[in-house]
């Protein structure tokens, strides 16, 4: 018999997205789609189950299912439909203590792959230039959707132990972007303005939604040889942006705002319901992040098809003309950039588009 495998969070996009695609496989037998509520969009031929992941229920679903690969997409920073805070944290921590519960007791199950963030980093001002899998965070995160993550690969971690028998499959994923992606960042990049830290100009990776799919695709079958589908990988494209080229190349124009202000303006923006400007927001869009994917290649084999460029180029086509033609924009920015500060300060970072 082929595989049975067990999909939480399909009521989004991304995993309505991998559940269509992870039936297509030939070694997939049936694939079981979880989510507390309907989807809106279609799953194929996949076996809708509606069940809450905080509820012990799930145990019965896996149990009746008798699923062997259990994909957990259900951690996210954004709530789905009418959601909160409070809500999508339970979500992904309560939700994942009950999944994996769940799995401990299932004889069945043999493979786990759970969608995690290089959001457990954090982002400081003392980081390393580039993180690896082992790097330690300088401060773990204090709230918000980077603080879930990091209690749920605590949770993840404690499972492994447990269940030796199971491989166990992490994907670390940068910010997620594409025309479809709905993501704590996307809707920061969907503003007409964008508001900045003054005096910061922050690296940034992304990874395309395209490649999330095909990599969460390799991650939920047998490795291949030479390769290793266990363990915990930085998922990301090649290369890195400054959060100046972003804005250059989306044709919005910034604001830059002392760091009081921006916390201001982030509550704000959250009481209008455009975005999560959370304090671990504001702190990726002051130091930034970047990891380093070697593992991705060498040992999981997998090799992105977007680097960070192209995917963020594919992202910014699909949300049409900025306010700005993105060449007008880059010559202000430039002048700008290029007047000396009063006070004695020093002009943020200048980068080529």
């Amino acid at each position: 018999m082929g595989k049975v495998v067990l999909v939480t969070g399909v009521a989004r996009q991304l995993g309505g997205r991998f559940v269509r695609r992870i039936q297509r496989d030939p070694e997939v037998d049936r694939v079981v789609a979880v989510d507390a509520v309907p989807p809106e969009h279609h799953l194929g031929g996949a076996d809708f189950v509606q069940a809450d992941i905080r509820q012990p229920g799930i145990a019965r679903v896996l149990a009746e299912t008798g699923a062997d690969t259990i994909v957990h997409l259900d951690v996210t920073g954004t709530p789905l439909g009418s959601g909160n805070r409070a809500s999508l944290k339970e979500t992904n921590v309560i939700g994942t203590m009950q999944l994996l519960g769940a799995c401990q007791k299932s004889p069945s199950v043999r493979r786990l792959v759970v969608k995690s963030s290089t959001n457990v980093y954090g982002s400081a001002p003392r980081d390393p230039a580039v993180f690896t899998e082992t790097t330690p965070p300088k401060s773990l995160p204090s709230g918000g959707f980077a603080k879930d993550t990091v209690e749920v690969e605590g949770y993840v971690r404690g499972f492994a132990r447990r269940r030796p028998d199971v491989a166990v499959c992490v994907l670390r994923f940068a910010n997620i972007l594409g025309p479809t992606a709905d993501t704590p960042l996307a809707s920061y990049f969907a503003l007409p303005v964008l508001p900045t830290v003054f005096g910061y100009d922050p690296r940034l990776q992304f990874v395309h939604e395209d490649d999330v799919i095909e990599v969460l695709r390799i991650a939920s079958h047998e490795p291949r040889r030479g390769t290793l589908n266990s363990g915990t990988f930085n998922i990301a494209g090649d290369g890195v942006l400054l959060l100046s080229q972003c804005s250059r190349r989306l044709g919005r124009p910034t604001v830059p705002l002392l760091l009081p202000a921006v916390t201001w303006a982030g509550s704000l923006v959250r009481t209008l319901g455009m975005t999560d400007f959370s304090p671990e927001q504001i702190r990726l869009l002051t130091h930034g992040r970047v990891v380093a994917t070697g593992q991705m290649r060498e040992t999981l084999g997998f090799q992105p098809k977007y680097t960070t460029a192209e995917t963020f180029a594919d992202f910014a086509r699909s949300q049409g003309p900025g306010l700005l033609p993105p060449e007008a924009l880059a010559g202000a920015v430039d002048r700008i950039a290029a007047l000396p500060l009063a006070g004695g300060g020093h002009p943020p970072t200048q980068s080529a588009n």
